[in-house]
Order: C-alpha cells, then structure tokens, then sequence
C-alpha cells in the first residue's frame, strides 16, 4: 500500500512538472524570434564558449588529403531573451527544446572538405533558468589536412580543425575555449594511427575584405602512424628480395641465370613501388620507404650491367689478348687472397695435379731419347718422320697449354670480380637495410 501511494505521488509530480514546462515553453515562446542574435543590447558582444571531443578517427585519406572523424561539439551562450524565475514555476530550473526553436550560432568547419556540406545533427537545447544554452551535438567530419608523407611508413601527421562563426565578426560574436584541449576521454583507438594529443588556440584573424576581426578556435590533432603493418607487409619483404641481388655474383657464370636473377628481383621491387605510389599523394615528397625502393632499384640496375661485364670477361675465348700486368697483380694476387678464390677448376681447399704438365714433359723425354736412338741406332729416315710427329704433338699441346692458361686467367679475373662485387653489395644492402630499419626503433 505503501508502495502504491508513493508511485501515484512520484507520477502526481511528474504530471506537474509536464504542465509548468508547457506553459514555460510557451510564455518563452510568446515573443521570441530566433533571426536576431539574442542580446539586450547590439553593442554587447555574445561569448560562445566552445568544446570539442575526439570520439573516432574514422578514416586517413592520404591520396586526397581529407581526415575523417567522429566528434561531439559542445557550443554554450547565453540568451538574454530566454530567462525565466523557476519559483513560477514550480522550481523548473532546465527544460530542453528542439534546436530548431531558438537562435543557435552559426559556427561552422572552415577547413571542411565534405562534397555534401552536412553540418551537426539537430539536437536538443538545453535551457537553463538564467538564459544559458547548451547545446551538444556528434558530428562526423571531414576536413583538409595537409599530409607530409617525406618519413612514411615512420612519419607523423598534424591536422587541424578551425571552427568560426560564419556571418558574425568579432565586434558581435566571441569564441572561447572550453578547455585548453580538445577531450580524449571517450577516445576509441585506431589501428593505424596513435593519437598524440589535440591542443587547441584561439586566434584572432583581419581578412583583406573587411576591416572587423574574425575570432576562431583551432584544434591541432596530433597523429603518429603505427607502422607495423607496412613493415611487415612492404618493407620486410623488399628487404628479403633485396638480400637476393647479391647472390647473382655467386652463380656460376655457365649457369646462364645470373641475367635472369637480376632482371626478376627489379620486377619484383617495381611491385612493391607501384603499391607505395597507389597509396601516396602525388606531391614532391617522396616517400622514406620510396627513396629505399629507389635505392635498391639503382643497386640492382648497377649489379644487373656489371654481371653483364663480368660475363664478357668469363667467355673470352682462345683469341683474346692475355691479361695485362697490372691485373694479374691486383686482381690475380691481392683480390684473389681477400676474396678467398682459387685457380679455376679446383675445389675450395686443394688443388688438382696438372696433367697436361706430366704429358708435356713425357712427350719432351720421348722426343729426346728419340733424337739419341737415331743418332746411334735407328734409320735415318724413319727416325726423322718419328721426330717430326713427336715434335707437332709437343708443340700442338704447347699450343693448348698456352690458350687454356689465358682462357683460365681471364676466367680467374671474371671469378675475383664476382667475388669482390658480391661482398659489397651485400654490404650496401645492409647498411641500407639498417638505416631504414632504423627509423622503425
């Protein structure tokens, strides 16, 4: 029973309350216009206190520039035709009424970049007895944002949000800031880009077409991207690839792939830089992680046309003029040492008889105790046509010896240059390798 009489009283009250705020509604009502500013007197200047809270980075277009968020805008003002003492009635002290009722000011995104030039949802007013408005509305905006992509995938962003009133100068309509940031609390994470923070300023503008000061309040969002993704999506697999180009030096020069190699990996690296451009903004900026594409491109252009060389070098053939002396010493001697390579045709760490030595000298011997036999014993005729013979086929492995020896020296020299030219861009790759990595820590 209780329990009943108290519900019937809560619901007495709350019909009592419906009825004052109907009748406050239209006494308010009565002589209200919402086209004028709602001062008593046009030299006072309205205060429009402002605030702004970051709710949800939506979207990053880079290409076209354009931040999309999600924010929840607070405008607060005093309206000196709507007062009321709540003693008459019954205490009331807020009511909330349609927007579209009062006068609300006209402060708008002046960096938007929004096709349909959609404003604030059309919220409620809140009203209080003493003449103050509230009025909180979401937003999703989309503004211009200037994107410096020199640093990408490792760079960080500055976009601004200029809020102004349109129509009202400085002389009629003031801003002011709500807090000295905009608030964070309700913030909803992205998953590429970390917010740093989002100071805000009021600022003071004089345009050339008019003499009148133009107060607005600038929110600069502080944005760093998480570059983890584009790690492990663009840059470490361009790093792999770019390991790969070295070791074209190393295939052996008969394989006929070391061309191939070289041609296959700048293909692949092209992939990666197409994708990059699809994403970037065409500005003069180019991008850290497209000046590491470029660079790699540039090595492995150099290494294609110096296996192309190296290749020349390796095929000379019996005609070829013999390695010049001061190869022999640089290339034949020091290089061979640091480089760790051996006469061609031996393995890495011993060294296979010459037999084309033994069967020269073999050949040297017979013609020698030849020429004896037919000075004591033998005929003179056939001895000389057994001379003669042994002797071509001494010359003609002379001959051989000699041609093998130069082919195999500029072979040698074809080996050395492969191995020296293997270290070094190994070397380049990864220094440029780290310094790219570098910026990730």
């Amino acid at each position: 029973m209780t329990t009943c009489i108290s519900s019937l009283v809560v619901v007495a009250c709350w019909c009592a309350r419906a009825k004052y705020a109907k009748k406050l509604l239209t006494d308010l009502m009565s002589n209200y216009t919402k086209a004028l500013i709602p001062v008593e007197d046009t030299n006072i200047i309205l205060n429009v206190t402002l605030q702004v809270t970051l709710s949800q980075i939506i979207d990053m277009d880079e290409r076209n520039q354009i931040l999309t968020a999600y924010l929840w805008i607070r405008q607060v003002w005093f309206d000196a035709h709507l007062k009321w003492n709540k003693e008459d009635f019954d205490g009331l002290d807020t009511i909330r009424i349609p927007g579209s009722y009062v006068w609300r000011p006209d402060i708008v995104l002046y960096n938007s970049a929004d096709d349909r030039f959609t404003g604030p949802m059309d919220t409620n007013v809140v009203i209080r007895h003493d003449g103050q408005m509230m009025w909180d509305s979401p937003y999703i905006t989309k503004s211009s944002c200037k994107v410096d992509v020199s640093f990408f995938p490792f760079d960080a962003q500055q976009c601004r949000f200029t809020y102004g009133s349109w129509t009202y100068n400085g002389n009629q309509l003031d801003i002011q800031n709500a807090m000295e940031s905009a608030d964070l609390a309700d913030l909803v994470e992205n998953v590429e880009w970390e917010v740093l923070g989002m100071p805000a300023k009021k600022n003071i503008v004089l345009y050339g077409c008019c003499a009148d000061p133009y107060p607005d309040v600038t929110f600069t969002l502080k944005l760093k991207r998480r570059a983890s993704f584009y790690v492990f999506n663009l840059l470490i697999p361009c790093v792999m690839i770019s390991f790969l180009a070295p070791l074209g030096f190393y295939l052996p020069a008969d394989s006929g792939e070391k061309v191939s190699l070289g041609v296959t990996v700048m293909l692949a690296l092209t992939v990666f830089q197409l994708l990059v451009a699809e994403i970037m903004p065409p500005s003069e900026n180019v991008p850290l992680i497209g000046k590491y594409y470029i660079a790699t491109m540039t090595m492995i252009t150099a290494s294609t046309a110096l296996t192309i060389f190296i290749m020349n070098i390796h095929h000379c053939g019996p005609d070829a003029k013999p390695v010049p002396k001061w190869a022999k010493k640089v290339i034949l001697q020091y290089m061979a040492r640091v480089c760790f390579v051996y006469e061609v045709g031996e393995n890495c760490m011993m060294s296979q008889p010459e037999k084309h030595e033994e069967d020269l000298d073999q050949l040297t011997s017979l013609s020698s105790s030849v020429r004896k036999n037919q000075t004591n014993n033998c005929p003179w005729q056939s001895g000389h046509l057994l001379l003669r013979d042994i002797e071509y086929i001494a010359n003609y492995y002379r001959d051989q010896r000699a041609t093998q020896k130069r082919t195999g020296e500029w072979k040698k020299v074809a080996k050395v240059l492969d191995r020296f030219f293997m270290w070094m861009f190994f070397i380049l790759v990864f220094f440029m390798s780290l310094l790219i990595m570098g910026k990730a820590v």
